[in-house]
């Protein structure tokens, strides 16, 4: 139902302007806009999803601190494999550690820890 109605409504637009129907065409098309805009079946599934959307955006909005927080704690395992560090990129002789260079290099540049 909401794909018809965002058809009509991108059909309706594009006759508005591209149209060369002159200026009944258009008096009659908003005519008939405003007509079904005003319609109570409208007005009520306006009001339904109005309501919805505050009422999701509104819980997204308590979850987000506590999401944040969760995600902060798994990024550094994220980044560098099971509480690996940036140092671990580096030999003891400070040249840098190139995956494909390891036996234990893995897929697209990532190494998997033997553990």
């Amino acid at each position: 139902m909401r794909y018809r109605a965002m058809f009509i409504a991108g059909f309706a637009v594009g006759f508005v302007v591209g149209a060369r129907a002159g200026r009944e065409r258009y008096d009659q098309i908003v005519t008939y806009t405003k007509k079904v805009a005003g319609h109570p079946a409208v007005q009520k599934t306006t009001q339904t999803v109005t309501v919805k959307t505050t009422e999701y955006a509104k819980t997204a909005m308590s979850k987000a601190p506590d999401f944040a927080k969760t995600a902060t704690g798994k990024i550094p395992s994220l980044l560098h494999g099971k509480g690996g560090s940036a140092a671990d990129d580096v030999t003891a002789d400070g040249h840098l550690v190139y995956p494909a260079d390891d036996n234990q290099a893995g897929v697209n540049g990532t190494r998997y820890n033997a553990e």
